[in-house]
């Protein structure tokens, strides 16, 4: 991360969260602190609220009540100024858009372009130094949508990284991937937490997540744990997660 964006580590604060979608509560008076310098892993099951929860860190939605903020600033503020990296579910991505690998990079920059929107010499750099990071530059100028999952996870990883952006949302990013690129994506990440970044990612791999975590958050539309990756592995906690009986795991 650069010298200015480290001075200024970004956490997201959320108090309060409710989101309805019409007549069906998608999050429920969820109160969250993640930290920055971390690895925090977002453990649910199908409709737990996940992909909600990313969404309105983003200001995609609108909450009912509550507040979020993103180093101290509302959602909508902070992916202005370029603070937000998101790396979204595969179905949420258009694949036969005509762009390549390093045009989706690119989108990294963009805030960063002027009125212009012409990339300077310093935005190439940038750009170059995430694909390197993640280990596409051979396939920078292949169209996106050619790529195997793991590879498309990894170019979206390279623009929040050519962003320089303070929080990084993984939105699933283990979904259809292969072991290599779950290696990689994780070593990214706990390089970037190591940069000073909040790194949140929503996972279903639990059998990874203590090589990829430093804490562990689990979302039943509420919070119902946080902490050590360890704890939030207990058949009790799990069960909490799960809508099952805490009884019954014990």
């Amino acid at each position: 991360m650069s010298a200015g964006r480290a001075a200024e580590a970004t956490g997201i604060e959320i108090t309060g969260l409710s989101v309805r979608y019409r007549d069906i509560v998608a999050l429920d008076d969820v109160a969250l602190s993640v930290a920055p310098g971390r690895v925090t892993a977002l453990i649910g099951m199908n409709g737990s609220g996940k992909s909600t929860l990313f969404k309105s860190i983003t200001g995609i939605v609108r909450p009912a009540s509550g507040t979020v903020a993103v180093g101290g600033q509302t959602p909508a503020a902070a992916r202005r100024r370029g603070l937000i990296g998101y790396v979204p579910q595969s179905e949420d991505v258009d694949w036969s858009f005509p762009v390549s690998v390093r045009d989706v990079v690119m989108m990294g920059r963009y805030g960063r372009l002027g009125p212009t929107r012409r990339p300077r010499a310093e935005d190439h750099l940038a750009v170059d130094a995430a694909l390197e990071r993640v280990e596409l530059v051979d396939l920078a100028d292949r169209q996106i949508g050619r790529l195997s999952g793991g590879q498309r996870k990894r170019a979206f990883v390279a623009r929040g990284i050519a962003q320089d952006a303070g929080v990084l949302l993984l939105d699933e990013p283990f979904a259809g991937v292969d072991k290599r690129s779950e290696a990689t994506i994780v070593r990214l990440l706990r390089e970037l937490a190591a940069d000073g970044r909040t790194v949140l990612v929503s996972t279903h791999d639990l059998h990874a997540l203590p090589s990829l975590a430093d804490e562990a958050v689990l979302l039943l539309r509420r919070v119902v744990f946080q902490g050590p990756v360890g704890e939030a592995l207990r058949p009790d906690n799990l069960a909490r997660a799960f809508g099952l009986d805490p009884g019954a795991a014990s």
